[in-house]
């Protein structure tokens, strides 16, 4: 046996980073990956057509594969062409897909794939914890992540009895084998929810699929920016859940109704109140505590820390606004993404000269 031939028997995980102008996240992404002890594994970076320093950064870590994208077909969406190209080069039994704004905790890598193996999964994805800084990130991440665990409860995405599916792409572990099988990610590639699409190939050929929250393995922040959080769930909303505009209203509807109880408070400081001034204090508190309350809920069901339900509590109305967007420019023909336009059917038409692609959650 050569020496490349016992190196490449000995990777058990190919890891795959695609990567469009991700110069703000790429370093410490892979300062993560390559500190990964336990189990052997290499490190695949796939630049999307970077503008930026993204292959530079790559090529300040030994040992990282930087490899090339490749022309875009058409009716591909980047991060599929991405993916599917590092998937070629892979040489891993396993293979973990990534996005270049994650942050892997030690030894975590090691830990999925023993829990993939205890489960008897051919897939396990985690939904990292999403670290949130800016006020905007507070308020809208905790709605999103929330309504995400309804419409997609991970008991019943684990359940092989369910027909329910989903997988977040910031962390997919899965068999080579399984993924050649159904197709990988070249079977919808023009699918904007990819690790979606993935989950439900894996699960509806048979094969058994694991999903959780996995702040203990690898977290992330996804948006920078308003506008970065406003494009990234303008892209996915309208396609991650089945009714996205009567989700909508409800949405406002559930703000409404505590605007309503909390303008009782208002009417009395202005003197326009005709009732007791006793009533229109409990309907203000009431409006305040009910939005507090479910604002709180929602934080902690979506795994984030109880000082942003203060937050939070404006989170609804923007949801709503994000849900509609997103309904509206899918049906005007499409949205845009990484400097890249997809149309309703998911294909890519010329960049727009002069723009900058945006920096978010991958290519």
């Amino acid at each position: 046996m050569t020496a490349t031939e016992d190196t490449a028997r000995q990777v058990e995980v190919s890891v795959i980073v695609p990567a469009r102008n991700e110069e703000m996240n790429l370093g410490a992404c892979l300062a993560s990956l390559m500190s990964q002890a336990g189990v052997a594994s290499e490190v695949i970076v796939v630049d999307d057509h970077s503008t930026d320093r993204t292959p530079q950064i790559a090529h300040e870590f030994a040992g990282v594969n930087l490899i090339e994208a490749g022309p875009l077909p058409a009716g591909w969406t980047g991060k599929n062409n991405a993916v599917t190209a590092g998937a070629r080069a892979a040489r891993g039994a396993w293979l973990l897909f990534t996005d270049a704004d994650t942050i892997h905790l030690p030894g975590s890598l090691a830990r999925a794939l023993a829990e993939a193996r205890k489960h008897s999964v051919d897939l396990l994805s985690y939904s990292p914890e999403q670290l949130a800084v800016t006020f905007w990130e507070l308020a809208v991440l905790p709605v999103v992540f929330r309504e995400l665990a309804r419409q997609y409860p991970p008991s019943e995405v684990s359940d092989p009895a369910s027909p329910v599916a989903a997988a977040n792409g910031q962390y997919i572990l899965i068999t080579r084998e399984a993924y050649d099988a159904v197709g990988g990610h070249a079977a919808d590639a023009g699918n904007l929810l990819e690790d979606v699409a993935l989950a439900r190939a894996v699960k509806s050929s048979g094969r058994k699929i694991r999903f959780r929250y996995g702040g203990d393995a690898v977290r992330t922040r996804m948006y920078r920016s308003f506008a970065a959080l406003r494009d990234g769930w303008t892209k996915n909303l309208a396609l991650l859940f089945p009714h996205p505009v009567r989700l909508a209203a409800w949405a406002f509807a559930e703000f409404g109704i505590a605007l309503v109880l909390i303008a009782g408070a208002m009417s009395f400081v202005n003197g326009v109140a005709r009732l007791p001034r006793a009533l229109w204090f409990s309907l203000a508190t009431a409006g305040l505590f009910f939005l507090w309350l479910r604002s709180l809920q929602r934080t902690r069901a979506a795994h984030f820390p109880t000082k942003a339900s203060a937050a939070a509590m404006l989170g609804l109305p923007v949801f709503g606004y994000l849900l509609l967007r997103s309904v509206i420019l899918h049906k005007l023909g499409g949205v845009s993404w990484k400097d890249r336009k997809y149309s309703s059917r998911n294909r890519e038409s010329s960049a727009a000269p002069g723009k900058h692609p945006a920096t978010a959650i991958g290519s």
